[in-house]
């Protein structure tokens, strides 16, 4: 498969794949929800079951365009709907869980259920998000933005195996992933930064099969190879880097403010670690952000 390296190339891919995904939308009662799932439809990549309140979603009548390729279940209130999206993908009735107009603690309560959730025992749940900056020649993957404030050296091996296998789906072979920091050089003063030498360590061992892992490196230095050259760093990210593991939630969540207000870069995220994926976005996502979220569930589902 050849690597997808923006998203027009991932909605292209999920229509020629032949297989419509099945996405359990909880409360799809916003315009922005509504697009990314009309436009879902219209491309051919998904069916979709739509759990909220039917008196509001009539208001939308381009989501009746598509017939046999999307159901309604009426509740109104929304911690039963998303009980109930959350029940249907445990019956294997659903590939995807997206979040609509409800609120993200609620959602939440719901997947992380101990008996009736998503998240398997021993699972860590974390957000994995793409980005296609215009400067950049491919898609960036990068976490933690939205779910884990300060990571264990065990989350940060979960969050780099999500990463890989997602990776994977999008056709590269072998990722380059970048362990972040303000500096290249390794101080107990920065803990996670002794984390990224055990996490090196573990990869040149074969913990992690085919995939490059380097670190601490700073944002500029694993994404552009003269800055490396410039600073005398020899890095086998050598300025590629497929992947960006942040240090905390603080900087990932900047990082991802920043590229999305002052780049216009496209962006997607999912939370990792459920047993299936799940589009959780943000209040000030835009539609195509939602759409392009959606289109990389639909992959890695």
């Amino acid at each position: 498969m050849k690597a997808i390296r923006d998203f027009d190339q991932l909605t292209q891919h999920l229509k020629t794949s032949g297989r419509r995904r099945r996405i359990a939308v909880v409360c799809a009662n916003d315009p922005h929800t509504v697009y990314a799932i009309t436009r879902a439809l219209d491309e051919g990549i998904a069916d979709f079951l739509l759990i909220g309140d039917r008196g509001v979603l009539e208001h939308y009548p381009q989501l009746q365009a598509h017939p046999g390729h999307v159901a309604t279940i009426h509740l109104t209130e929304p911690d039963e709907a998303a009980r109930e999206a959350v029940a249907r993908v445990r019956r294997g009735e659903a590939d995807v869980l997206m979040k609509g107009l409800i609120n993200t603690d609620n959602l939440l309560r719901v997947i992380l259920d101990k008996e009736q959730g998503l998240l398997p025992k021993g699972r860590v749940l974390t957000h994995l998000a793409a980005v296609k900056i215009p400067t950049y020649d491919k898609l960036l993957f990068f976490s933690d933005a939205a779910v884990i404030p300060r990571p264990t050296l065990q989350q940060r091996i979960e969050m780099i195996g999500y990463a890989i296998r997602t990776c994977r789906h999008f056709g590269i072979t072998q990722p380059r992933i970048a362990l972040i920091h303000c500096t290249e050089k390794v101080s107990a003063k920065f803990p996670h930064s002794l984390d990224y030498v055990n996490i090196v360590e573990l990869a040149e061992a074969g913990e992690f099969g085919n995939t490059i892992i380097d670190g601490p490196l700073d944002v500029k230095t694993s994404c552009e190879k003269s800055s490396g050259d410039i600073k005398g760093i020899a890095s086998p990210i050598n300025g590629e880097a497929d992947v960006l593991i942040f240090p905390n939630i603080e900087s990932g969540n900047a990082f991802y403010k920043t590229v999305s207000l002052f780049c216009h870069a496209d962006m997607a995220g999912v939370l990792q670690g459920p047993v299936c994926p799940v589009v959780l976005p943000s209040r000030s996502d835009s539609g195509l952000s939602k759409y392009y979220s959606l289109a990389m569930a639909c992959l890695t589902c």
